[in-house]
């Protein structure tokens, strides 16, 4: 039975494989070294119970994790944040990323967000349509804004706005 819960401290090893995974082959990131544990800390200190992170765990194993995290620093975006979603590759296409993401916006709602920011990779389908049917529309594509394995991609960005 999968469980989504808080991440805690003891979930950052799983969580920095799932990560280092996406970094290494796929273009859901724009991050092209792989990260280290004490990075992975740092980034998980900035969070909050306004900008949570989250973990799919399935029989012990965490096959996935979310984020919410702040959006800029600048106060007048202190109620947009930002959405980030990895599962772990044997369990994409599952709907893990489909529950991370319906518990992740409920947090944010919660938490009293008024609006929740994607970006997604060109080309990657599978999490365009995990973000539109989570309630996300399509507001612009940014054109050619990352390089990584050794061609240019874009970006779409999309935005979900709490009722």
């Amino acid at each position: 039975m999968l469980n989504i819960r808080p991440a805690t401290q003891t979930d950052l090893p799983a969580i920095t494989e799932i990560y280092n995974e996406a970094i290494l082959n796929t273009a859901a990131t724009f991050d092209t070294q792989p990260k280290s544990l004490q990075e992975q800390e740092q980034w998980f200190a900035s969070h909050d119970a306004r900008h949570p992170v989250l973990v799919a765990e399935q029989d012990g194993t965490i096959v996935g994790w979310a984020s919410l995290s702040a959006w800029s620093d600048r106060c007048a975006y202190a109620d947009t944040a930002e959405a980030s979603v990895y599962v772990r590759k044997e369990y994409r296409g599952k709907g893990v990323g489909r529950l991370l993401s319906v518990a992740l916006l409920e947090a944010g709602e919660k938490a009293g967000l008024h609006t929740v920011i994607a970006r997604i990779t060109g080309g990657n389908e599978a999490s365009l349509r995990l973000a539109q049917s989570a309630g996300f529309e399509l507001v612009g594509t940014m054109k050619e804004v990352g390089r990584k394995f050794g061609r240019l991609h874009n970006v779409h960005l999309l935005q979900r706005i709490y009722p």
